[in-house]
């Protein structure tokens, strides 16, 4: 089999050749540039660029950066360029044959003091854009949802058909039916290997300094590889690059800052933000006092001259983050962990419709639980990476799009463990994965558009997973304008994950490991079909179904007993389900509702359970009115049906020794002894909340004051989140929560 996939990508590739060869300039040109903020001068993430006389146009990508192809050159042009939130701007150029029109686009905010709020121009529809399960996402779409304490991007994702949650408690999201752990979170294109803050409450991520979201639910393209659900790809902000600007804000549970200016042909951005109080927290943790402690930093060093190099961008890039979770009582158990990357890149831009990255990268993960004297058994965990890639893009006349790239990335993972019965073990394993991936986008058709791939592992983390292919397609047809059917498909491998037991009710440290030498690197094949609906520029409505299946699936061996025994067995998986998608945007008014019917299923030693994420049903609505003058109001529903759990059967009281010699009748204790049902047979009640928010911007020159209020779990539902094993006792998950974030800016 993986002799075919080698001898279908040699044909694919050399097909893709003959046509480069094949296409000869012709009376065309081209138009391209990037979209910026007139202020900060920073780039605008998936705007408009329409050419209103030949009814085409493009978006602009997470950079700012567009491109329209196949101009008639001799032509006098308008491009009408639009964001929301930002007045429309109309640009006239002149398309000359077989070149490249460069321009930059500055967008003028529009004033936060009007009372109408301006339309955007017409919307760029990309009719043969293959992008079937992919979700974009920007901070302003961010900051329009309620809030649990803060913005948090994480909590946002939940709110998308196809992705679960395990409740209020955590930000931690599952995709389609897989874990955690197979979702793959980049920033900057830095893998983040625990993106999570506070015991999982919220993401490390400040939303202040992120300037685009691309979000892959599955079937996702041959770029991107290393996980088997979901990607989730975050770039940040450059910087102010007019003024220097300072923004401050504070909620309930912490502060922050952000610095922004100019430099010499560039910008600078830093953020921090530090916890100061975990009185709110109390609402998350069952009115338990946890002493969380976090922190978040980053930086962002950006350099443009064309005197050093043409159309070239330079980036440095850091973010550090910690979290120290310490009790005063010495029978608690505490909790630390740490996350570091450090990255540099080069993206270039040539004279040809050719783009071109290549960036070296660090991410380092730390964490450790120590027990004290609680019943927890310890664990250290480390994972170091270094990756080094190189990506290119070529755009052709017929407006096909030929990519590729190489990846080397070099990991190594500490691992010490005790299992419940006081087995120790540690794992050390340094490794290397090596791959090179191509793409090709058959876009000359309007009406079709065509995405094949293939990502090729020359060498992987583990020593099974030296060779393997993972071909990935995906395709749209619009059978009208109104109409498009799309399709994806394609093979996944992971060769690290995280141990995740199941029979915790709260899952707080998950450490990573690399697949071991005696076990295949877990897979998984995607297969997703879909239908859009555009009725409107206004109306959006979309069907998506899909299968996952997952095959040797890293889990706990619970039996074992002697130290030479494996710690880990293979397990397997499988996922379907249909969602639905239903948007109403015309400003001032946004609407938005979707569905989920999905089904989940786990395997381990032919034993078939539900997975502790299994959502049957899973529903939400929401709605957003801007009324002008810097005031919004939304509001969001949501409504699942209840997670599996493990129902608790009777007690015993077991007799413990703290000695082998000790006399049983003169020594030792006993304690009660919970006997458990079948796993995750039982179903927890159904769960729904209401979540009211009210922002209000005001300008009292030199500040620019945002005051935002939310309203969680408004008419104080009472949610079960689980029931305490050693007593039986219902704990709930959150009650009504009024919350407040106060930013300023100057």
């Amino acid at each position: 089999m993986k002799k075919t996939y080698l001898k279908i990508f040699i044909i694919i590739t050399i097909l893709f050749l003959s046509v480069t060869v094949k296409i000869l300039p012709q009376d065309f040109g081209k138009l391209r540039g990037f979209v910026i903020d007139s202020t900060s001068r920073e780039t605008l993430a998936f705007g408009n660029v329409y050419v209103e006389e030949l009814k085409t146009g493009a978006s602009t990508d997470m950079r700012g950066y567009f491109l329209v192809n196949n101009l008639p050159a001799g032509t006098e042009l308008i491009a009408v360029v639009s964001y929301v939130g930002y007045q429309t701007k109309k640009i006239p150029f002149r398309v000359r044959k077989d070149e490249i029109t460069d321009i930059t686009v500055e967008l003028v905010p529009s004033s936060y003091q009007l009372q109408a709020v301006e339309k955007i121009s017409k919307k760029v529809l990309e009719e043969n854009e293959t992008d079937i399960g992919l979700q974009k996402l920007t901070l302003r779409e961010l900051e329009m949802l309620p809030k649990g304490v803060e913005t948090d991007v994480f909590r946002a994702l939940q709110y998308l058909p196809g992705v679960q949650s395990m409740g209020d408690v955590s930000a931690k999201y599952y995709v389609r039916g897989g874990a955690s752990d197979q979702n793959l979170v980049l920033l900057n294109g830095i893998t983040i290997y625990n993106p999570f803050h506070a015991l999982g409450l919220f993401s490390v991520i400040d939303p202040e300094i992120i300037n685009g979201i691309e979000f892959y639910k599955g079937g996702f393209t041959s770029e991107y590889g290393g996980r088997l659900s979901s990607v989730l790809d975050i770039l940040t902000k450059d910087g102010n690059k007019s003024v220097y600007s300072t923004k401050a804000a504070s909620s309930f549970l912490s502060g922050k800052i952000l610095v922004e200016g100019p430099i010499p042909d560039g910008s600078f951005m830093v953020t921090g933000r530090k916890s100061f109080s975990n009185q709110i927290l109390k609402k998350f943790l069952n009115d338990q006092n946890v002493p969380i402690n976090f922190y978040d930093f980053s930086f962002k060093l950006n350099y443009t001259s064309n005197d050093l190099l043409d159309n070239a961008k330079f980036s440095l890039f850091g973010f550090y983050s910690g979290d120290n979770l310490k009790y005063a009582d010495p029978s608690r158990e505490n909790f630390k962990w740490t996350n570091n990357l450090l990255g540099v890149e080069w993206f270039q831009i040539y004279d040809a419709p050719l783009f071109s990255k290549i960036a070296v990268s660090s991410s380092s993960f730390s964490g450790e639980i120590i027990p004290n004297g609680s019943n927890l058994k310890p664990r250290r965990n480390k994972v170091n990476d270094v990756t080094s890639s190189a990506d290119f893009t070529y755009v052709f006349d017929s407006k096909d799009e030929f990519g590729g790239g190489i990846i080397l990335k070099v990991v190594g993972a500490d691992l010490y463990t005790q299992n419940k019965r006081g087995i120790e073990s540690n794992i050390e394993d340094l490794s290397g994965n090596f791959s090179i991936y191509s793409k090709y986008k058959f876009l000359r058709y309007n009406n079709f558009g065509v995405d094949a791939g293939l990502r090729i592992i020359l060498g992987g983390l583990s020593e099974k997973g030296t060779f393997s292919l993972e071909p990935r397609l995906s395709s749209t047809y619009r059978i009208i304008p109104e109409i498009a059917i799309k399709a994806a498909a394609g093979i996944y491998y992971q060769e690290i994950s995280t141990i995740t037991d199941e029979n915790e009710v709260i899952s707080v440290f998950e450490p990573w490991f690399i697949t071991p030498d005696y076990l295949e690197p877990a897979s998984a094949v995607h297969y997703t079909a879909g239908v859009d609906f555009d009725f409107s520029e206004a109306i959006m409505f979309k069907v998506e179904a899909y299968i996952k299946n997952l095959r040797n699936i890293p889990v706990i061996n619970e039996e074992k007993n002697f130290g030479y025994e494996p710690d880990f067995i293979a397990g397997s998986g499988e996922s379907y389900g249909w969602e639905f998608l239903f948007q109403y945007n015309t400003l001032p008014l946004s609407v938005s509702a979707s569905y989920s019917l999905s089904w989940a299923y786990k395997s381990v030693n032919n034993y078939i359970y539900y997975p502790r994420y299994d959502t049957r049903h899973s529903f939400n609505f929401g709605i957003d009115y801007d009324f002008g003058w810097g005031i919004r109001a939304g509001a969001v529903w949501t409504y699942s049906s209840g997670l599996p759990f493990t129902k608790i059967m009777s007690y015993y009281d077991k007799f413990h020794f703290e000695s082998v010699y000790d006399n049983p009748f003169f020594s030792g204790y006993y304690s009660p002894f919970t006997i458990l049902g079948d796993k995750n047979i039982g179903r927890l009640p159904i769960y729904h909340r209401l979540d009211l928010n009210l922002s209000k911007k005001f300008v009292i020159s030199p500040f620019v004051i945002d005051l935002d209020i939310s309203v969680i779990n408004a008419y104080d539902r009472k949610n079960i989140f689980y029931f305490k094993r050693d007593t039986g006792e219902r704990v709930n998950m959150l009650p009504f929560l009024p919350t407040a974030t106060l930013k300023v800016e100057l």
